[in-house]
């Protein structure tokens, strides 16, 4: 779970967040009061499978816009403030492990924008949270499972 308090995100997230809350509160409510009142047409509720799922479907889709509202309400958004050559949000980040040729690259988001898959590295993981702040040339140790790894900071955009 998300610790709200703390969320930071892009404006592109932030607006991303808001289109999905006006998507749930419209839309989607609609579509799910529909689907409820076809089930109840059905008869009895107690062995009915379509109402019992559209009940489920409004029950998660109730909790996703009431988790969508307050991180609305608590999110900071992230400006570019960020420094020269120092990782913080928003940074590129190219790193190399100790002993080994390949460099990584990393974009610095905050937890709600982590993805791996497109290389946005949350800036509270044990790797985000061991480079905020370095600098280029900057050598770094931090805890994995697998025991802790070294890396060289190679370039910071």
């Amino acid at each position: 779970m998300t610790d709200i308090q703390n969320t930071v995100v892009s404006q592109e997230k932030f607006d991303e967040m808001i289109k999905e809350l006006e998507h749930l509160k419209t839309t989607r409510r609609t579509e799910i009061a529909k689907n409820l009142e076809y089930a109840r047409s059905l008869g009895d509720l107690s062995e009915n499978a379509e109402y019992q799922e559209a009940r489920d479907l409004q029950a998660a889709t109730e909790e996703r816009i009431k988790k969508l509202e307050d991180l609305v309400k608590n999110t900071t958004i992230l400006t570019d403030g960020k420094k020269k050559d120092e990782v913080s949000f928003n940074s590129k980040v190219t790193i190399k492990k100790e002993g080994s040729p390949d460099m990584h690259e990393y974009t610095i988001v905050g937890s709600e924008e982590a993805d791996m898959r497109v290389k946005k590295l949350s800036h509270v993981s044990p790797l985000g949270s061991a480079l905020m702040g370095k600098k280029k040339g900057n050598t770094f140790t931090f805890e994995t499972p697998s025991g802790k790894q070294t890396y060289t900071i190679e370039k910071v955009a």
